[in-house]
């Protein structure tokens, strides 16, 4: 029995050196906070265009083989900022990996509701809106800017206490559908206007079909409310 207990003893001391050097060549695990670190501050950086404040929690990435990074860049993986975004995380040196930690993002800001009730093809002015806080990226129509509603149309019955939001409210220099326009032409030394029916509605800026009295398609350019160019 004591022999025995001597070859083990034996046996054990020969082996623990070598686990030891083993452990000691391994290479030391990525830190996960400064994974998050990093995923956070491209959030940030992304959600500072937004008008409101951004909260941001990204969860905790579960190290399994990554080695520590010494060059460590960030990237979003989907389609811009989300309320729940997948963030990409890869190492370019001294050993490459990559890694991918979700976040969750609220931008959390001021929106405007109706004080009131507003009907259809009413114009809207400050008099006519409440504040609200709210997060403006769950609900990205949601409009916070009020230059983006005073002297807008809508375009559809607002409740009061309703939110207003971009689908309600259609810029009053549009063109709509229908509507008799007039038509500037310009070429080389001339201008030329004329008349025509809208085929489409436009807001300043987009492309329309117009049919003239003779029944010929044009294209042009909508400038404001009652007028398009038609470039010759």
């Amino acid at each position: 029995m004591r022999a025995f207990r001597f070859l083990s003893f034996l046996l054990l001391a020969a082996t623990l050196p070598g686990q030891g050097r083993a452990q000691a060549d391994r290479p030391a695990l990525q830190d996960p906070a400064t994974v998050v670190a990093r995923a956070e501050a491209l959030l940030k950086d992304r959600a500072a265009s937004w008008p409101g404040r951004a909260v941001i929690h990204v969860d905790t990435p579960r190290i399994v083989n990554q080695p520590a990074c010494e060059r460590m860049e960030a990237f979003l993986a989907g389609s811009g900022l989300q309320p729940r975004t997948p963030v990409g995380v890869r190492c370019l040196a001294p050993q490459p990996w990559t890694l991918y930690v979700q976040a969750s993002v609220q931008i959390l800001g001021t929106y405007f509701v109706a004080n009131r009730l507003i009907r259809r093809d009413e114009i809207l002015s400050l008099d006519d809106l409440d504040t609200r806080e709210g997060d403006l990226l769950r609900n990205r129509r949601l409009i916070g800017d009020p230059a983006h509603i005073v002297g807008w149309i809508a375009t559809r019955r607002i409740r009061a206490g309703g939110a207003i939001e971009s689908g309600a409210l259609r810029d009053p220099n549009t063109i709509e559908r229908g509507q008799q326009v007039r038509t500037v032409a310009r070429g080389v030394g001339f201008v030329a206007s004329g008349e025509g029916q809208a085929l489409e509605s436009g807001a300043p800026g987009t492309q329309i079909q117009i049919r003239t009295p003779g029944g010929q398609i044009i294209t042009g350019t909508v400038i404001d409310a009652h007028t398009v160019q038609v470039m010759m």
